[in-house]
């Protein structure tokens, strides 16, 4: 029982650590994802305009402020200017009208207000305390000369301003009144203005984020269809094409992937094609092998002149099996990338005379004329190896499906670039709906006359890939009963 507990408690312990492990990869995931990049994005596309508004109209409110408070405060002491000219204050401070003036302005205004007269001497100080001093500020500098004297600190939370005073029948000024003055209510106003926008812009964030979370539901649920589509390749192909034409872009991923499933099934079809091939290819000749090993088995005093005939056909057997096997191990190690070629500047004129001088003697069998005719001298960067594995191939497949007495010509041609490598044939030709095909491996075009003819049905995959290897392209022409041009196309610098 304790034992029992132990496991059960073992594997709750292992659910939970899944669980958690679980929980951090969706987490992981959905940071990563679309859906919160859009959500994040809405985000702060709320937050930003927000901030700046808010801020601009902070801004807009508190100068508009400053400059009604200094509007007002400029019309009150314009009146208080004339009142001094009038009663003569630069020169005797001693008017108790204007005192009294001067001191209801300073505390309206919870302020302070100088009075400087021409040799900027202080005659008037509502707080009492700089009177006869001398008072040499930039403020009054620029009031004594015509400039608008005047600035706002919205960290002290006060304004200065130097008003000139002066009579309109008297150019010349008579001093200058410099007043300093509260602006706490314009702060409490900016501050409450502050609050409010923060409270909207947390609004607006919430709303924002909202609105993200369904918008991006709903925007990432057709990818999310393409998905759901895409894995269910893990159960096997499906039978139709899947369709999400919701956007441009998952219209356009929708038809790559219907495209991607369609080579996909043909793939697979070639793959299951290859090996059924492949099988089918090595099978045969073993088979033929045991049947004709049982039949000398099975046969007591088996004449000489058939135990020969048997073992030739036996011999032949195993060269073919042969012929596969070293065909499919070409066309291997061509496949792999780690396949470097082994580049040589070569003379492309003499390698395809020794491919058609080997190749010759199969030719002479059936009458069939190899004919090299070469436009020009032609060197060129190729593998040695491979170049002539991928033009014997061609040559030997322009004698195998020829007629007899037919011709094979090799043309060789370059220009500053490439060189043209030309194999045409009087052959039997390719159907138009076989050519598509002819590269694909253990492809045949006539598979009845495959075992006569003794081809494996690797021999232009292997030239493809070689060709390709190269930087090279292939092409053929082709047209049933009359015969078939393949055209190699190379670089003649190989460049890695």
């Amino acid at each position: 029982m304790t034992v029992l507990r132990t496991d059960r408690k073992h594997a709750s312990n292992c659910m939970t650590e899944e669980n958690g492990v679980e929980k951090v990869k969706k987490r992981k995931n959905f940071f990563r994802s679309l859906r919160f990049r859009i959500l994040i994005i809405l985000v702060i596309l709320g937050i930003v305009p927000s901030v700046i508004v808010a801020n601009v109209m902070v801004a807009a409110y508190e100068n508009k402020a400053v400059a009604v408070r200094k509007q007002t405060v400029e019309k009150q002491c314009d009146i208080l200017c004339n009142l001094l000219i009038k009663e003569n204050y630069m020169n005797d401070s001693s008017s108790q009208d204007v005192n009294s003036k001067l001191e209801l302005l300073s505390n309206v205004y919870d302020g302070r207000i100088l009075l400087v007269d021409r040799d900027y001497r202080i005659i008037k100080d509502t707080y009492g305390v700089d009177e006869g001093k001398t008072l040499i500020s930039s403020m009054v500098i620029k009031c004594f000369k015509g400039e608008e004297a005047s600035r706002y600190n919205n960290k002290t939370q006060k304004i200065e301003m130097a008003i000139p005073v002066k009579s309109p029948e008297v150019k010349q000024l008579q001093g200058a009144m410099l007043i300093s003055f509260s602006s706490n209510e314009i702060a409490e106003n900016i501050q409450e203005l502050e609050q409010k926008s923060i409270l909207i812009t947390g609004i607006i964030i919430v709303l924002a984020a909202l609105l993200g979370y369904v918008l991006s539901t709903v925007l990432v649920k057709p990818f999310a269809r393409v998905t759901k589509s895409i894995e269910d390749l893990t159960d096997g192909y499906q039978n139709e094409e899947i369709s999400v034409p919701d956007y441009t872009e998952t219209a356009l991923i929708t038809d790559a992937f219907n495209k991607m499933l369609s080579r996909m099934k043909t793939l697979d079809e070639s793959r299951n094609e290859f090996v059924s091939n492949v099988s089918h290819e090595l099978k045969t000749p073993l088979t033929s092998m045991k049947v004709l090993a049982d039949s000398l088995v099975g046969q007591e005093g088996v004449p000489e002149e058939l135990y020969q005939e048997f073992m030739s056909d036996i011999t032949a057997e195993i060269d073919r099996e042969n012929k596969i096997i070293t065909d499919l191990l070409s066309l291997v190690k061509l496949d792999k990338k780690a396949a470097d070629l082994n580049v040589e500047h070569l003379n492309i004129n003499q390698l395809l005379e020794d491919i058609l001088k080997r190749l010759r003697p199969i030719a002479d069998k059936r009458h069939i004329d190899l004919i090299l005719d070469s436009f020009r001298p032609v060197e060129a960067d190729v593998d040695e190896v491979k170049f002539t594995l991928a033009i014997s191939n061609l040559v030997e497949n322009g004698i195998k499906y020829n007629v007899d007495d037919g011709w094979v010509r090799v043309t060789l041609d370059a220009d500053h670039k490439y060189f043209y490598v030309k194999v045409a044939d009087s052959g039997m030709g390719i159907p138009e709906e076989s050519i598509g095909r002819i590269f694909e491996r253990f492809y045949r075009v006539d598979k009845s006359h495959s075992k006569e003819i003794g081809g494996t049905g690797l021999g232009l995959a292997i030239t493809r890939s070689a060709v390709t290897k190269h930087h090279g392209n292939i092409q053929v022409e082709s047209k049933e009963g009359e015969g078939t041009t393949f055209t190699v196309r190379i670089p003649l610098s190989y460049i890695p």
